[in-house]
C-alpha cells in the first residue's frame, strides 16, 4: 500500500514537471547559433637578401659612365698584357670567397687578406687603383671599390673572348681583412667534397664551382702550384697517374723552376672556349681540383656536358659569374662604406 502511494506520488511530480516546462518553453536550454569567421592566413614577410637590392641601374644617375670608363681601362691593360684579364678574375674570385664581394682583398696593410701567403701570386692591384682614381675623378665618393672590381672581372672576360653580363651594382667596401682568412682559399690541392662544401657554405652550388673552374681555360699558374703532381704526388715519389704521360713530360720541361709559369689550358690558352673541359677528360688538368672535377661521379656528368656543348658553357659561366658577384654582398650605408681609396679603409 505505501508502495503504491509513492508510485502515484512519483508520476504527479512528473506531470507536474512536465506541464510547467510546456507552459514556459524559455526553461529549456537553447543553442545559439555561432557565426564562423573565417581567419584570413597570414602573410609571410617576404626575407629580402642582400643581393636582391643591387640593381644593374643603380649609378645610372649618379655615375652614368660607370662602366664606360671600367671597360676602356681594363681594355687598354688588356692589350699590353693578355695574362691581366686571368689575373683580375681570379683577383675577383679570391675577394668573394673571403667575406663576400666587398673587396677586402684589396686593402693593403700588415696582416690584411692581400697580405696572406695564398694571395702572394695576385696581379691587378694596379688596374683597380688606376679605375678607381678616374671613377673619383668623375663620380667623387660615389662608386664602391667592391662593384669596380666587379665589373673589371667582367671586362675582362669579355675582352677575352668570353661573354658579356649585366652587372648588378650597389656593393659596399668592407672594413675588416685577414690574412689568416685568405689562406682557407681553394689552392689547387683539395679534394672535390671540400670545393663543394667550400662554394656551398657561400651559396653557390656544384654546377657553380664547376663552371667557374672553366675560367681556367685562359691564365697560368706557377709550377711550384703543380710541381709535387710532377715528381713526388702524396709523398709517393712518383708522377700523378691520373696525368696523361706527354702532358706529364711537357710540363717537366716547362718546370725546370718552381717560379715558371705554365697554361692552365695547354692546348688554347689564350682563347676562352670550352677546351679546358676536353683538357680534363684527356687526363690534361693543369691543376690536381682541374683533374678531380672528371674523376668524381658528381662533377663528371657536369664536366662532359660542357664540354660538348660550347653555347651551354658559355652561357652558364654568365649566370654562375652573377651568382659569384652576389656573394655575401654588403649594402646600405651601416654594412659597409665607400672607400675613397680602395688600399684603406676611410680615415
Amino acid at each position: 500500500m505505501k508502495l503504491c502511494l509513492y508510485f502515484v506520488f512519483a508520476l504527479c511530480l512528473l506531470a507536474h514537471v512536465f506541464i510547467v516546462v510546456s507552459a514556459n518553453p524559455l526553461m529549456l536550454p537553447t543553442l545559439k547559433a555561432t557565426k564562423l569567421h573565417k581567419t584570413k592566413p597570414r602573410k609571410i614577410p617576404k626575407v629580402i637578401s642582400p643581393a636582391d637590392i643591387l640593381s644593374t641601374t643603380y649609378y645610372i644617375k649618379s655615375c652614368p659612365n660607370l662602366e664606360g670608363i671600367i671597360q676602356q681601362k681594363v681594355n687598354d691593360w688588356i692589350k699590353k698584357d693578355y695574362t691581366i684579364a686571368a689575373s683580375i678574375i681570379r683577383l675577383h674570385f679570391h675577394d668573394c670567397a673571403i667575406r663576400g664581394c666587398d673587396a677586402s682583398i684589396l686593402l693593403n696593410h700588415a696582416g690584411s687578406e692581400r697580405a696572406a701567403q695564398a694571395s702572394k701570386t695576385l696581379r691587378g692591384f694596379e688596374l683597380i687603383n688606376e679605375i678607381k682614381a678616374e671613377v673619383e675623378r668623375r663620380c667623387p665618393r660615389t662608386v664602391s671599390c667592391a662593384d669596380i672590381l666587379t665589373a673589371a672581372a667582367r671586362d675582362a672576360t669579355v675582352i677575352a673572348g668570353g661573354p658579356f653580363w649585366e652587372v648588378p651594382f650597389g656593393r659596399k667596401d668592407g672594413r675588416i681583412s685577414l690574412a689568416k682568412e685568405a689562406n682557407m682559399v681553394p689552392n689547387g690541392h683539395e679534394n672535390v667534397t671540400t670545393l663543394i662544401d667550400f662554394f656551398q657554405k657561400r651559396g653557390l652550388n656544384i654546377v657553380d664551382l664547376v663552371t667557374l673552374s672553366g675560367s681556367h681555360t685562359i691564365g697560368r699558374s706557377t709550377c711550384f702550384s703543380i710541381q709535387q703532381r710532377l715528381d713526388n704526388f702524396r709523398g709517393t715519389g712518383k708522377p700523378d697517374s691520373s696525368m696523361d704521360v706527354g702532358y706529364l713530360n711537357f710540363l717537366k720541361k716547362q718546370c725546370s723552376r718552381d717560379t715558371n709559369f705554365v697554361n692552365l689550358d695547354a692546348t688554347t690558352p689564350r682563347t676562352f672556349d670550352e677546351v679546358y673541359y676536353k683538357n680534363v677528360q684527356t687526363k690534361k688538368g693543369l691543376l690536381q681540383t682541374d683533374q678531380l672535377l672528371y674523376s668524381d661521379a658528381r662533377t663528371a656528368p657536369l664536366v662532359a656536358a660542357l664540354a660538348s656543348q660550347p653555347q651551354l658553357f658559355i652561357s652558364q659561366f654568365s649566370v654562375s659569374m652573377v651568382n659569384l658577384g652576389n656573394v655575401q654582398v654588403l649594402t646600405g650605408t651601416k654594412n659597409g662604406e665607400i672607400r675613397h681609396n680602395c688600399n684603406y679603409v676611410n680615415p
